[in-house]
């Protein structure tokens, strides 16, 4: 029988180790050196290895899964992910404003994320924990690749509140990874990935976890599929809430009141896009 003490300390690290890579990667605002947290990862594997009974699908060591898979075996949404519609200038956002109040009959706001480029998820969780990942597919049927999700340290494997529920998001490979990744690629010979999206679609579907792993991914999430598992009655609420449950959500989000913030809103990020495009 294990000494309470060594479960007490096992236990620890966990929750430790948790919220370091939470502030770490969603949050990015570590309180503590890169070797701090590899000394208490080591300390927890050591135990976990004299231990195996102590060993949980939430402790940090067990983000990347030890088989290789043969496939991946499909997923039916319960509730479809569906995808969205494009505009293209601001009369078609204007006509889409008067659709909305003219259906709702009444004036409404609206909450403006950025869209990011990547590949949409679905993360089911039951009484807090991370069950299953899953592709969007056709929006109806897609693929478990929760072996590969559970990599991606922007994901919880375990919410801070223990509730059920199916959050909804983009998943994504930033830059710095991208960059990383090609200039690998080029030196190995192998052809380069041509977009980020595309790496991060490629990511996903590797059946070995091992090689997802290292391509350093992160997330957004934006929405949950059953909006009653929450107990916001906005978007913007929602986003707050999920942010709250340690989901890493977009910080440049804004309520507009109008459809003419919307616009200022849009126009805004478009100059700050072609800066960057420039700056880079």
């Amino acid at each position: 029988m294990v000494e309470q003490s060594i479960v007490k300390r096992a236990k620890e690290l966990r929750n430790q180790l948790n919220q370091y890579s939470y502030e770490y990667y969603v949050k990015d605002d570590p309180s503590v050196e890169d070797f701090v947290y590899d000394s208490l990862y080591q300390e927890l594997v050591e135990i976990e290895n004299n231990h195996p009974e102590l060993v949980s699908e939430d402790s940090p060591t067990q983000r990347v899964g030890g088989r290789v898979l043969e496939g991946f075996e499909k997923v039916e949404h319960d509730i479809p992910l569906y995808s969205l519609n494009d505009v293209f200038n601001k009369e078609d956002i204007i006509a889409f404003d008067k659709r909305v109040q003219k259906a709702l009959s009444r004036q409404v706001s609206y909450t403006c994320e950025l869209k990011i480029d990547g590949l949409s998820v679905s993360l089911r969780y039951e009484n807090g924990k991370l069950v299953q990942g899953a592709t969007r597919g056709d929006g109806t049927v897609g693929e478990d690749i929760t072996e590969n999700l559970r990599t991606v340290r922007s994901i919880p494997l375990q919410l801070k509140n223990s509730v059920s529920l199916e959050a909804r998001g983009e998943c994504y490979m930033p830059k710095k990874s991208f960059m990383r990744l090609n200039q690998h690629r080029e030196e190995e010979g192998q052809d380069m990935f041509a977009n980020p999206r595309n790496a991060a679609a490629g990511s996903l579907r590797q059946l070995d976890s091992k090689i997802t792993a290292k391509r350093n991914l992160s997330t957004f999430l934006y929405s949950v599929a059953d909006t009653d598992s929450l107990s916001s009655s906005t978007q913007y609420d929602a986003l707050q809430e999920l942010a709250d449950l340690g989901f890493q959500t977009n910080q440049e989000r804004k309520l507009c009141h109008s459809i003419d913030e919307v616009w200022d809103y849009i126009e805004d990020f478009q100059e700050k896009t072609r800066r960057l495009v420039l700056r880079n």
